[in-house]
């Protein structure tokens, strides 16, 4: 399991790839990988967004991650989890949060993924101030609801 919060860009292509092949050292027992990877917009709720910074409490957003991966990993038979989160200036395009689960069947790699992104974004101690032309505004939650 690897969680990390940081506040510089990454590449989620390339972490869940270095994750496979370092952590998961176990060929042909996975048949499943389901990642999310979630990016900057330059639009939302109808307006242009130039920039977002992502704030948080760093000890207790480390500590909500690795109990929501733990709890993924309690509920279904995951073989590894890679959850990585920006914090600080974000922009357009830039990854946000990449969210990849591994497990012999695809079904608990989807669940599991869906699980952890969900509890992410509407229980997660980390907030976002978005910047739009010639004002800011803080985002209030999970603004995009999902159908079930």
């Amino acid at each position: 399991m690897k969680i990390e919060v940081r506040d510089t860009v990454f590449d989620p292509w390339r972490e869940v790839r270095d994750y496979q092949e370092q952590c998961l050292k176990k060929p042909g027992k996975f048949g499943a990988t389901a990642v999310f990877v979630g990016t900057m917009r330059d639009f939302n709720a109808g307006e242009v967004v130039d920039t977002m910074h992502l704030e948080h409490y760093p000890e207790m957003t480390q500590k909500h991650l690795q109990q929501i991966a733990q709890e993924a990993a309690r509920r279904w038979e995951l073989l590894g989890v890679l959850l990585l989160h920006r914090t600080g200036q974000v922009f357009p395009n830039d990854p946000i949060v990449c969210v990849a689960t591994w497990s012999a069947h695809r079904a608990a790699a989807y669940a599991a993924n869906r699980f952890i992104m969900e509890d992410l974004k509407s229980k997660s101690p980390i907030w976002k101030k978005e910047h739009l032309p010639g004002r800011q505004r803080w985002l209030t939650g999970n603004e995009e609801k999902l159908l079930p």
